[in-house]
């Protein structure tokens, strides 16, 4: 009975990665549109674009090699749909508290990694096209990826330090963050720390998903498409349906460390009600974060130069967040002392 509750949970949370991704990228799509003063297509466009894909054949270039070209897209998608199992997608009993699927066996060290995957698919999907054009994408999406993780990781492991410093066990635990929002622990001065981590979230988003400014690897008017020129058919919709579980999962993530309270202990709601209501709670969410981090951004900015892509992440960035992890360190040194007194 356990092993078929638990084949329906990743059946189930599959279905919802794959249905609420393109779902996200038609609301993203109709939103650029809007502040674009332009109609917009229709925000079934992307499930429509996903089954034309689905029933093309997919063509392998004659210098590429076949076995990694046809793996990597299976292995990004896969690692994008299992980063949704360690998110707290709504609430489970008891009431009130968001927990994941499996988030007993992980934390954000693991998501951290699993995020990482299907960036690394790419990078091997393109360098095994034999093009030219995806070779170079594949260099890029390199480059972007070392740049942008080292502003992540100073925004979970100060969040979690602070934690830590509460006491709190295994601070780095999903079912921690979920039970423990940030704001309620720290002071003003850790306010303002969580604030500009919030910032470095928030700029790491577009990143992590290769959308403007930082679609420097696809590039469509310098490298045609980049490290996905080469493909097409069920392999080119299977990476962009782990595209579309990578918005999920990023927006999710951000919800997870700065936003994680539900609907339902407001309403003294109970049952499967109140799982419902917490789902669509936690999708209002996403929407709000992935508006912010990704269509605003993609809007009001143009694509940046590799090099700028570093400077930014590498500098200003890490700075930015460099500063919120001192404020927050400082907001827990000033607590201390204030209860050593």
């Amino acid at each position: 009975m356990e092993l078929l509750t638990t084949i329906a949970g990743v059946v189930l949370i599959t279905l919802f990665g794959i249905i609420a991704g393109l779902f996200l990228m038609g609301v993203d799509r109709i939103c650029a549109a809007r502040m674009q003063m332009r109609q917009g297509p229709p925000l079934t466009q992307p499930f429509t674009d996903i089954r034309k894909l689905l029933c093309k054949d997919s063509v392998v270039p004659a210098n590429a090699i076949p076995s990694l070209f046809n793996a990597a897209p299976i292995v990004a998608f896969a690692s994008a749909v299992t980063v949704l199992f360690y998110l707290p997608l709504g609430s489970i009993l008891p009431v009130g508290t968001p927990l994941p699927m499996i988030g007993e066996y992980g934390d954000l060290i693991l998501i951290m990694y699993l995020l990482t995957v299907p960036a690394l698919a790419m990078v091997a999907g393109g360098f095994a096209s034999g093009s030219p054009y995806a070779s170079v994408g594949a260099q890029r999406e390199m480059v972007t990826m070392i740049a942008y993780e080292f502003p992540l990781a100073i925004a979970i492991v100060a969040i979690a330090w602070r934690l830590a410093v509460e006491g709190l066990v295994m601070p780095f635990s999903v079912n921690t963050l979920a039970a423990n929002p940030i704001w309620t622990v720290v002071g003003p001065v850790g306010i303002i720390g969580c604030i500009l981590l919030l910032i470095v979230l928030a700029w790491v988003t577009p990143a992590e998903l290769s959308r403007i400014p930082c679609d420097t690897p696809e590039a469509e008017t310098e490298l045609c498409g980049g490290l996905l020129v080469e493909y097409s058919g069920r392999n080119l919709a299977l990476f962009s349906l782990s595209m579309a579980a990578k918005l999920v999962a990023m927006a999710g993530l951000a919800v997870l460390l700065f936003f994680p309270w539900n609907l339902s202990p407001v309403l003294g709601m109970s049952g499967v009600m109140a799982a419902g209501v917490d789902l669509i709670f936690f999708l209002l969410k996403v929407i709000v974060v992935m508006f912010f981090s990704v269509s605003l951004v993609r809007v009001v900015m143009a694509r940046f130069r590799i090099n700028t892509v570093v400077s930014l992440y590498w500098g200003w960035l890490t700075t930015i967040g460099l500063i919120g992890m001192f404020l927050i360190i400082l907001d827990g040194s000033i607590l201390s002392a204030g209860c050593f007194l």
